[in-house]
């Protein structure tokens, strides 16, 4: 039955998500991404390794429909390789993220005294502390001569971020836990446990799945970001190393190098501008009163 409700309403959100254009484009340019991501690598052959200084600086062609760079190394290879590590780190990101937020929102809303005061405490003092100096630091420490790796760099974007989420789902959990539902189930018997995960927890997912898209555009900012800083090592192809080797090795002075720089940046401002689409679509599921609109 629980299977059932959770497919219910995933269809459910899906339906209010294409009942409008933009929510439908955001959700095709999402799932084009996806694609991109899982199966591109396999249909566009790409060595990292591979350098022809012969084709550098080639324009944009048939054959190479965004031009090369300046190893002469197809942008366009590039970019769909690098999709891959680019989601894939957002999304574990994401999912750290959200699921350490809303445990520890859950808990303390739910327990409250002590615990309640413990962990928002370090909630408190998470949020005080600027995420991007922080990343910049744990990046330089952790990926010191080791080889980057996806779960790591999603470890060090979430760090902190969770600390603003679990104040928020802490304060619905206050809010829900005096409805007449909860009351009933304690007055029953049933444990903590059940009452958390399911009386509480179901009601926040729709608000969970919205934190979780904009956690998605959120990370990506932040590791393009320190790949272009050149902090982490670079060891894959990543929109981050195409913009740095696109503005330090071929300068933006140069025609030829265009592609190479905004290719990147328009494939980050796309994918960040439908996640934002798609998370206003689906707040019709978090407000009661645009759902019965």
């Amino acid at each position: 039955m629980r299977v059932r409700w959770v497919a219910e309403r995933i269809r459910y959100g899906l339906s209010v998500v294409a009942s409008t254009k933009s929510g439908l484009a955001s959700l095709a340019i999402i799932v084009a991404y996806a694609l991109m991501a899982i199966i591109g690598p396999l249909m566009i052959p790409f060595d990292v390794t591979r350098t022809n200084l012969s084709e550098s600086l080639l324009p944009p062609s048939l054959e190479h429909p965004l031009g090369t760079d300046y190893f002469g190394r197809d942008i366009l290879a590039m970019l769909v390789h690098g999709s891959r590590d680019v989601l894939l780190t957002a999304t574990l990101a994401a999912i750290i993220t959200v699921s350490v937020g809303t445990v520890i929102g859950l808990v303390a809303g739910y327990v409250g005294g002590f615990v309640d005061l413990a962990l928002m405490s370090i909630a408190d003092v998470m949020l005080t502390i600027p995420s991007v100096p922080l990343m910049v630091v744990l990046a330089c420490t952790v990926f010191r001569g080791i080889p980057v790796n996806p779960f790591t760099m999603a470890l060090i974007l979430s760090v902190n971020s969770w600390a603003g989420l679990s104040r928020a789902i802490r304060a619905q959990v206050l809010s829900l836990k005096e409805e007449e539902f909860v009351e009933v189930a304690r007055c029953l018997g049933l444990s903590g446990r059940h009452i958390l995960l399911n009386e509480l927890l179901p009601n926040l997912l729709p608000y969970i799945a919205i934190s979780t898209v904009l956690s998605v555009g959120s990370a990506i900012y932040a590791q393009v970001g320190l790949y272009m800083l050149g902090i982490v090592p670079y060891s894959a192809v990543n929109w981050g190393v195409m913009l740095n080797m696109a503005m330090a090795q071929l300068g933006m002075i140069f025609t030829a190098t265009y592609a190479g720089l905004l290719a990147p940046a328009f494939a980050i401002v796309l994918l960040q501008v439908s996640l934002a689409i798609f998370a206003s679509s689906l707040d019709k599921l978090l407000n009661p009163r645009l759902r019965e609109q």
